[in-house]
């Protein structure tokens, strides 16, 4: 078993009231859980890394679960999600990639019916460094109106023998969307796509 070992976690959440014209209704609302983690790998070249997506599975699940909260507990109004990792300069960016399945499969175990593939970034970086966790629709890819990116970090980390990993979700799409296109009620949820 890989040694994922645990540093900090942190919640952020925001409430986005005005985007420069008229004041919604409701206020959208995002949320990413970030977790610094020791990076078993780092400093040298391993072959087989696979195997250690399952030694993550438990920390998907947990940042999930606080994302859930953080958004409420009501998961019928979680409709958009992505991950993404930044990993520490003594580490290569395949270690980030490990948190492809753990990190999307534990969101959609959570969320339920979800069909969209999770959208993803990841990176190599230094000390302090952010990610723009792209964002999209839980069950359509193409629902233009949930396209979107949410700005992570953590200001002392990932240190270079570390990895930040991140889940993100959103309730609803952007605030004043008007770009047309396939919109959130008319989602079919039978491909990912529509």
């Amino acid at each position: 078993m890989a040694d994922f070992t645990i540093r900090k976690i942190a919640v952020l959440t925001e409430e986005i009231h005005h985007d420069g014209g008229p004041v919604p209704g409701e206020p959208r609302r995002r949320a990413a859980a970030l977790a610094l983690v020791k990076n078993p790998f780092a400093g040298t070249f391993v072959e087989t890394i696979q195997p250690a997506m399952d030694d993550l599975k438990p920390l998907g699940l947990e940042l999930t679960d606080r994302l859930v909260a953080a958004l409420g507990g009501d998961v019928s109004v979680i409709d958009s999600y992505g991950k993404g990792a930044i990993v520490g300069s003594d580490g290569e960016i395949e270690h980030g990639a490990l948190w492809h399945v753990p990190g999307g499969y534990a969101m959609r175990e959570r969320l339920g019916a979800s069909k969209a593939i999770v959208p993803s970034a990841m990176k190599v970086g230094a000390f302090g460094s952010s990610l723009d966790v792209p964002l999209g629709h839980t069950n359509a890819a193409y629902v233009r109106s949930h396209f979107d990116a949410m700005v992570v970090g953590m200001p002392d980390g990932p240190r270079p023998n570390e990895i930040l990993f991140c889940l993100a979700m959103a309730c609803g799409g952007r605030i004043h969307s008007r770009m047309g296109g396939l919109e959130a009620w008319q989602v079919k949820g039978e491909d990912g796509l529509r």
